[in-house]
This record gives C-alpha cells, structure tokens and sequence, in this order.
C-alpha cells in the first residue's frame, strides 16, 4: 500500500468512528448513486486534446495553459475543496513529490471551484508550493466532463458538517468536480487520466511520475 492510500485507509477509520451511522450511510449512497451515471465513460480520455485555459491563481494572476505548454508538461489536479480531507490529503502528497515533478520539466496545478479566498485558504494550510487555480463556477471542468450535481438527498448531510458549498463556490449549482488528475504533454494532448467517482479514491502518485 502507498503512502497516500495508507492515510486515506487512516482517515476512513478516523472518520467511521466519529461520524454518526446515518452520515456515513449517505455518503455511501450518494458514492453508488454517482457510478450509476458513468461519468468516466464520457469525460477526456488518453489521446484527447485538452480544452485551453486561462484561470486565476491565489494572487488573482491569470495561468493560461498556452503558455505553460510553450516550456513544459502540465499536470492538473481537480480537487473538490478545502473542506474535503481526502482533497487536502492528496494535494499534500502532491506537494511532497513536487521537486521530483519539477524534475521532469512538468507544471503542477491544482483546480477547483472555489473563490479565491477559499483557494488562497487550501494553498495555506497545505503549505503548497504549486499553483491552486479558481475555476468559477466548474466552466472548465464541465468541458472536460467530470461535473457532477449533488443529489438533493446529500446536501443536508454536508450542511450539518458545516460545508455550505454557496459559500465556498459562490453559486447556487451544487456541483463538483470528480476528483481528476491530467497529464498534459507540450502538444497539448492527454497522456495520462485518473479519474474515480469514489472521492476516497486516489491517484498513486509514483504512478503519475512514471508517465513524466
């Protein structure tokens, strides 16, 4: 077992013990009610052009990803926000194998929906050395096809754990995106996809150096 998935295994159990059954239940069937949609079998795929993009970072400077393929490869990492312990868990570990990804002449990113206080706030307390874009209201992750409502079932269940998406994406949507993560090669097409509707799940990230 990698590290990431050794903490996540952690967490799970930290989480079953203070969680209320019925949370936990929700939860559960909101993950198996998302892979009733196949969302995977209609988002980019390896060998597919990524869609370009131009978002802003915590300092509001807009990243355009023209200009990141000019020098190097990019990888972009969707996360669902800082309120999500399995988010931050991977965007640590992330940040961990960053002077390796720099190693391979690669450009890390982190996306979400959130405002950029709320993506100033995940950069901080993860102590992130990459870049954590803004992308207001999922417009480029629906391009890429991993935006997902929330059921109407779950969203109760997130309000009493103090998760207020409005307020931390300021919209009214009530979506996410799946967590993803892209490699990109300097021609701008995909070359490597991890995609899991399960939000447990993560990228092994010796994994994702291996196709650098």
């Amino acid at each position: 077992m990698n590290i990431l998935a050794k903490q996540i295994d952690e967490l799970n159990h930290t989480l079953s013990s203070r969680l209320p059954n019925e949370v936990l239940q929700a939860f559960e069937k909101s993950i198996e009610e998302l892979k009733t949609r196949n969302l995977e079998e209609g988002s980019l795929k390896v060998g597919d052009k990524m869609p370009e993009f131009s978002l802003p970072n915590t300092m509001g400077q807009m990243i355009s990803s023209g200009e990141i393929l000019k020098k190097e490869k990019m990888i972009l990492a969707f996360y669902r926000g800082n309120w999500c312990p399995y988010c931050n868990l991977e965007l640590r570990s992330l940040q961990q194998t960053l002077s390796r990804i720099k190693n391979e002449n690669a450009f890390l990113a982190a996306v979400s929906p959130q405002t950029l206080y709320h993506s100033r706030t995940t950069a901080e307390k993860n102590n992130l050395g990459f870049n954590v874009l803004t992308d207001a209201d999922n417009t480029f992750a629906k391009k890429l096809g991993i935006v997902f409502q929330l059921p109407d079932f779950i969203l109760p269940y997130y309000q009493s754990l103090g998760i207020e998406l409005t307020d931390f994406n300021n919209n009214e949507e009530n979506t996410l995106p799946i967590p993803a993560v892209f490699v990109v090669d300097r021609n701008g097409y995909i070359i490597f996809r991890f995609l899991d509707v399960n939000y447990m799940n993560r990228l092994d990230i010796e994994e994702l150096i291996k196709v650098l």
